[in-house]
């Protein structure tokens, strides 16, 4: 486990707003360098900003992490600027919603592209790199809380998630097999007041066909993500003490291990799944 980070290196994508940005300030607080990664260029110019007022190191990058070249490109970047990297987030995410049966393929496309590959691309791009620098790394994978329970509305973002936690997990055995020093960890917040309510500002025009039923999902989460109670700061916080600790599942939110254990116990128990949501007026349920 890596207890000590300053003189080291980080690695964050979707580090120009929410808890992207809240990592990198963390660990310039640490006394790291920081490798910023995002397509949000005026978002990277604000969290860099904050990071030399730290007094701390940062390099911008601009990266679309569905591309694996360019993925590929910020990690050589990454060596090529520091030497060395220790710690890699694969944290950009986006999120859409609606009805199973009317989410559009371009949902499902750009979800996946982001969400899902964006972290295989991270894993393919510095997990090699990592393994031939040697020492004590450590790669932080962002799912949500919807990668361990499932929620009305949200097909293709609970999907994106649970890969990313499989993804994880599996990881983590094959780095333990190859007796690499990598540690991992999986971080699985609930809602958290960030920019992912408004994420399709930045969705390609040619992925623009959206869920036509989206819209009462949407204002709920919306709504949840502008009262959630724990900050963008806090789940930093407790990311980089499970990362100095070596916790391999980072809940932020106490109260969601009810969600997931009522899931478990429908699976073992034979049962139907369990609806945690909230009600959604007019659309069914929605959490």
């Amino acid at each position: 486990m890596m207890r000590e980070l300053k003189g080291k290196t980080a690695v964050v994508t979707g580090a120009g707003s929410g808890i992207g940005r809240e990592l990198a300030l963390a660990c310039a607080r640490e006394g790291m360098g920081v490798v910023l990664a995002d397509i949000d260029d005026a978002g990277m110019r604000e969290t860099g900003a904050a990071i030399a007022a730290l007094g701390a190191r940062a390099e911008s990058i601009r990266c679309d992490v569905s591309n694996p070249l360019e993925v590929e490109a910020l990690a050589a970047r990454a060596w090529e600027r520091f030497g060395a990297v220790h710690l890699l987030f694969n944290n950009a995410g986006v999120a859409v919603a609606g009805p199973a049966w009317t989410a559009t393929l371009e949902d499902w496309k750009w979800t996946l592209g982001i969400n899902l590959m964006g972290v295989v691309h991270g894993v393919r791009s510095f997990v090699p790199r990592m393994l031939a620098q040697g020492g004590e790394c450590h790669v932080v994978n962002t799912a949500s809380v919807a990668g361990l329970v499932d929620i009305p509305g949200s097909a293709v973002y609970c999907v994106s998630k649970h890969g990313v936690v499989a993804l994880s997990e599996c990881l983590y055995h094959d780095l333990r097999v190859a007796k690499a020093s990598i540690g991992v960890s999986v971080l699985c917040p609930a809602y958290v007041n960030t920019g992912i309510g408004d994420s399709a500002r930045n969705r390609p025009t040619e992925l623009a066909a959206t869920n036509p039923l989206a819209a009462p999902y949407e204002e709920a989460v919306r709504h949840a993500l502008l009262h959630g109670k724990i900050t963008a700061a806090d789940v930093a916080r407790v990311t980089l003490e499970g990362v100095k600790s070596g916790r391999f599942y980072i809940l932020t939110h106490e109260k969601i291990k009810g969600a997931i254990e009522a899931r478990m116990r429908d699976i073992l128990e034979d049962r139907t799944p369990t609806d945690v949501s909230r009600p959604v007026p007019g659309a069914g349920a929605r959490g």
